[in-house]
């Protein structure tokens, strides 16, 4: 069942390191625009500022219509856990916990400023959060066996992909869920009755499952015999956030489509000889063999967090379009029937708007 329609115009915005999203949800719930573009925050607030003719552009007169603004902010932090109105104090208190995602919260942040330079007064700017849908993790979830002084740090388990997992949750009901977002970035979530109660990315977005260019989970031992080495820990970090995952794996892409196509042989690279297409196919049929196996392993963990499963669901880039995926899966997962699969497309803009629609609403008198 859909949710109640939206009483107004939302603009949503989603700012990452290197790209913006920004989508124009109508009063209806229905999707007026949407668009993307590069940008590089890291230039400075220009580059936000710079933002104002292409939205001005896209939107046209129906800027004037518009009464909230909404962006999505990858880490609220202990504190924000719903959406929240942006203020300055809010503001204030969101820049002093950029540190814990500065490649996301930062450009986030730059935006937010550029557009309240230029939006007509009256428009509120909200603020949703990929970390608020696993403040209900327990415990046990969200504790990392560390010394008390670390703990004590705030070191803890946040788990990020929350409004693709929370709108997961409202299109497929059920007691036991497990969504699985897959692209770029990937995790998992327990969901049971609604709500979060486990995931597989962690402290930083860079824990749990094989990704496009990030490592998920290993062994903290072989970072230390890096460190041991030599490496620095930027150069660490790069390693592990940039060439690693897919990419590190197939040292070919970290695009799955594309691994995909070269490991069945309907793709070869440029001018290769036979020697290099076989080497390039069974590099790429590596990388798929590897996301996979640590796929169907995590989602084995998330259905023992459940004691079941009703539902799987597949949604991101690779989740909701990769079909040979899916029949993996099934085959794979076969002792967990009986279950249903879902491949969902991912739709974090409506979520947002319809969240701080909600907010933003006054209450019934």
């Amino acid at each position: 069942m859909r949710p109640n329609p939206l009483a107004f115009t939302v603009l949503v915005l989603n700012a990452g390191s290197a790209s913006l999203k920004a989508a124009l949800i109508g009063a209806s719930g229905e999707r007026l625009w949407h668009g993307q573009r590069s940008w590089d925050p890291s230039s400075g607030a220009s580059q936000a500022d710079g933002l104002r003719p292409w939205l001005e552009e896209a939107l046209g007169p129906r800027t004037d219509q518009l009464e909230l603004v909404v962006h999505r902010i990858v880490h609220g932090g202990e504190r924000f856990t719903t959406p929240t109105r942006l203020d300055p104090s809010t503001i204030a208190a969101l820049e002093a916990i950029t540190p814990l995602a500065p490649l996301h919260n930062g450009p986030a942040l730059a935006l937010v400023q550029a557009m309240g330079s230029w939006l007509k007064p009256g428009v509120q700017q909200w603020a949703c959060f990929d970390t608020a849908f696993h403040h209900t993790l327990p415990l046990e979830a969200r504790t990392y066996a560390l010394p008390a002084s670390w703990r004590d740090q705030g070191l803890r388990r946040f788990g990020f992909h929350g409004l693709s997992h929370h709108h997961i949750a409202e299109v497929v009901r059920v007691p036991r869920l497990i969504s699985c977002h897959l692209g770029g970035g990937a995790s998992l979530c327990a969901i049971r009755d609604g709500h979060s109660i486990a995931t597989t990315m962690g402290y930083t977005p860079l824990e749990g499952l094989v990704m496009a260019t990030r490592s998920g989970s290993v062994d903290p031992g072989i970072l230390l015999h890096q460190l041991r080495q030599g490496l620095s820990a930027d150069q660490l970090e790069q390693a592990l956030s940039q060439q690693s995952g897919l990419l590190g794996l197939s040292t070919i892409s970290g695009d799955m489509g594309q691994l995909r196509a070269i490991a069945t042989g309907h793709q070869a690279m440029v001018n290769p000889d036979t020697a290099t297409q076989a080497k390039n196919q069974k590099a790429a049929g590596l990388a798929i063999a590897v996301f996979r196996h640590q796929l169907i392993a995590g989602i084995g963990t998330m259905a023992a967090c459940l004691g079941g499963v009703d539902a799987i669901a597949l949604t991101g880039g690779i989740g909701q379009n990769d079909q040979a995926l899916a029949g993996e899966l099934s085959q794979a997962l076969a002792w967990l029937q009986p279950f249903e699969l879902h491949q969902i497309p991912a739709d974090e803009e409506g979520l947002m708007a319809r969240q701080c629609q909600q907010a933003a609403s006054p209450a019934p008198s």
